[in-house]
């Protein structure tokens, strides 16, 4: 019995191992992505419109400048994007990389075509899924070149940073195909203009801004949205990112006994972005928002007040470590 038990115990073990061998090779199979014809621009205007997208709605700062210089980014100062934000889940542990223009190190070795498909089809360079972090793949045209003309632009500064690695479970997910690139739905849009009104708000909430994917609760092992859009409820934390606390995301939706924006006048919503960062370890990103314009504010409050109420009562929104049961 004993000669059995090993024999089935290595017929398990041979199992295991070659399933793990067929994750390997296939999770490393190259994605097809086509290559946006994006062109990156030496104009002034481009630029600059780039680097307030990048620092301000868009927010990459907060993830592609260096963990210590974070208190930077909420005190107005722009620190150079050379990577190394770190992020872990049960898929992997993730790193932002380099984006100066930096030969070795950063962006300098990339064509506009492989910046542009990871921006926007979610596939590296190398023809990896990069993990769907990046909520870019609506952005304009217009707006995609704009941040990668403004990336090209910025001094070189030499910054390695460790790739990220997944877990077996991660390699799984994506070699069965339950995890894939994000893409497009739909053509991106040329151009969309700049102004107070719907639908330029919804344009900066669902695809630059990201505010959909942080106010809409989802299940955290599959993605899916289990709450109404903007319905809030989504937990962060506790860990060291979020300084030991817990938060929930609140309710945007203009819902009378659960909405956070039922009471909130325009010049209120306004105001709390100028305010900036006010509770320690928020995963909100008010280092990057504080510096939207009026604008952008203004036409953001115009759509989220024109959603549908969701009633969604979220109990608390910020728990002191050690009380996140």
């Amino acid at each position: 019995m004993k000669k059995i038990g090993l024999w089935m115990l290595g017929i398990l073990n041979f199992t295991w191992l070659s399933l793990l061998l067929i994750i390997e090779v296939i999770w490393q199979q190259p994605f097809l992505a086509p290559y946006p014809a994006i062109v990156s621009s030496t104009d002034s205007t481009v630029i600059a419109r780039g680097k307030y997208l990048v620092y301000g709605p868009a927010h990459c700062a907060m993830c592609h400048v260096p963990q210590e210089h974070m208190e930077d980014l909420d005190q107005g100062i722009m620190a150079p994007l050379s990577g190394g934000g770190e992020f872990s889940f049960p898929m992997g542990t993730f790193r932002a990389p380099n984006l100066t223009s930096d030969q070795a190190t950063g962006i300098g070795q990339y064509s506009d075509g492989q910046l542009a498909r990871a921006l926007r089809h979610g596939v590296s360079a190398s023809g990896h899924m990069i993990f769907p972090f990046m909520p870019y793949q609506q952005i304009s045209d217009e707006d995609l070149t704009a941040i990668i003309s403004y990336l090209r632009s910025t001094e070189p500064v030499e910054h390695e940073v460790p790739a990220s690695q997944w877990t077996t479970w991660g390699k799984i997910t994506v070699a069965l195909g339950w995890m894939q690139p994000l893409s497009p739905q739909s053509p991106p849009p040329v151009s969309v203009e700049k102004g107070v009104n719907v639908a330029y708000g919804g344009y900066l909430a669902q695809h630059v801004a990201n505010c959909l994917d942080c106010h809409t609760n989802r299940n955290t092992q599959t993605g899916d949205f289990i709450s109404g859009p903007f319905g809030g409820g989504f937990q962060f934390g506790p860990d060291g990112y979020t300084q030991g606390f817990t938060f929930f995301s609140p309710n945007l939706t203009t819902d009378s006994t659960t909405g956070l924006l039922a009471s909130w006048t325009e010049e209120v919503f306004i105001n709390r972005f100028k305010a900036g960062r006010i509770q320690a370890g928020s995963p909100m990103a008010w280092g990057a928002f504080y510096h939207m314009d009026e604008v952008d504010l203004k036409a953001l409050y115009a759509y989220l007040t024109s959603l549908e109420p969701i009633q969604n009562q979220v109990p608390f929104t910020v728990l002191p470590p050690g009380e996140e049961d």
